[in-house]
């Protein structure tokens, strides 16, 4: 099972909480899943998943026409953290707002609560079972689920039983993170760095994550 965050939009150059809305790629994002599909195209995929928005489906649709794959099939469940109050704002401007909440957020996500959003834990719970859902239809096959930072951030903490500061580790648009999913149980793959306030890996980090995957 391969996460792959989708390609850069207008949002994430100003670093806003894009959340449910359906904020389509930049060309800098069209670039970036050309670049996470041709790292895939060696893969042997025989599925592609992706979430309900735009950006994850532009993302998703190119990885499958490299790959030969006739469709994509969109999953509810990897549709990005409903952020509330939060969308549109900067982290700063976030934390202005709800100063507890955004502190849970960055320190202790699985007591947070986006102010007039969703649970940290909520999110978490149906991006685990949309992926346990993946792998009892695709035994022994590749599969590529395109989704969002946090919810691979989100997959991540809990598989490396980390509910602190270090939650948000770096997940580069386009990303490539390698799961494995088989009898239920979902083991992480790909090594990751420690987690920071960078929402990019570090680019050395990100190429030995694409050798990976088309290995």
């Amino acid at each position: 099972m391969l996460l792959v965050r989708h390609g850069t939009t207008r949002m994430n150059v100003e670093n806003r909480y894009r959340g449910r809305w359906d904020v389509p790629l930049d060309a800098q994002g069209y670039q970036e899943a050309v670049d996470a599909a041709r790292a895939l195209s060696d893969a042997g995929l025989t599925a592609v998943y992706t979430g309900p928005l735009r950006r994850t489906i532009a993302t998703a649709q190119i990885i499958a026409d490299e790959a030969g794959v006739p469709d994509i099939r969109i999953l509810q469940g990897f549709i990005n953290l409903d952020y509330g109050t939060w969308h549109g704002m900067t982290s700063k401007e976030a934390s202005v707002t709800d100063s507890a909440a955004f502190e849970a957020y960055r320190s202790a996500p699985m007591r947070c609560v986006c102010p007039n959003g969703e649970r940290l834990v909520d999110a978490r719970d149906r991006m685990l079972e949309a992926l346990e859902l993946i792998g009892s239809r695709h035994q022994g096959e590749t599969v590529v689920g395109v989704t969002h930072a946090v919810m691979i951030r989100l997959v991540i903490a809990h598989l490396e039983g980390n509910d602190g500061e270090g939650w948000r580790v770096p997940v580069n648009r386009g990303g490539i993170i390698e799961f494995q999913v088989e009898n239920g149980v979902t083991r992480l793959i790909t090594p990751i760095t420690a987690g920071s306030d960078q929402e990019e890996a570090r680019a050395e980090h990100q190429d030995q994550v694409r050798r990976s995957a088309s290995a």
